[in-house]
């Protein structure tokens, strides 16, 4: 049985989107906002198509989800709290959704992180029944909801304005 004071490092490095959640206020703003910088500095260096970047930023999503539920079941089990607001890879995945459809300008991304953290902070139906998930899936799944409705928003957004 590991030492009490013991944590696993590459899920706290992870959980924790290499320390952006121990910054505070808004632990989570931070992790969105990382997710964020990735994402722009990504689409500027590389240059990809829209679709290219659409896909690439799906597959990044998928995978911080993926290793996110492990990620954030063993942090929060080794914190010994339910949710832990240090936990921020499940805005890094949340954010990345909602980034999937979403032009590489600053007014685009801007206007998805607000989307992001509004859903995320507000949580309404469906997202906050995710929260009832047992561990990890609960913290990342809420999250990975908020982005599909911001995702869904920033489309209807792009149409109407």
């Amino acid at each position: 049985m590991p030492n009490k004071n013991s944590k696993t490092r590459w899920a706290w490095a992870l959980a924790t989107w290499f320390g952006a959640g121990l910054l505070k206020p808004g632990p989570g703003t931070y992790g969105s906002a990382a997710a964020l910088v990735l994402w722009y500095a990504a689409a500027h260096l590389l240059h990809p198509s829209a679709v290219t970047l659409a896909v690439g930023t799906t597959l990044a999503a998928l995978a911080v989800t993926l290793i996110g539920i492990p990620a954030s079941t063993i942090v929060a089990r080794e914190a010994g709290r339910e949710d832990p607001g240090f936990v921020v890879i499940d805005e890094v995945a949340g954010q990345l959704i909602a980034l999937i459809a979403v032009a590489p300008d600053p007014l685009h991304a801007i206007a998805s992180l607000v989307l992001f953290r509004l859903f995320d902070i507000w949580k309404p139906w469906p997202v906050r029944k995710l929260e009832d998930l047992p561990e990890g899936t609960g913290i990342m799944l809420d999250d990975v909801a908020a982005g599909v409705l911001a995702l869904i928003c920033a489309q209807l957004l792009r149409i109407w304005v």
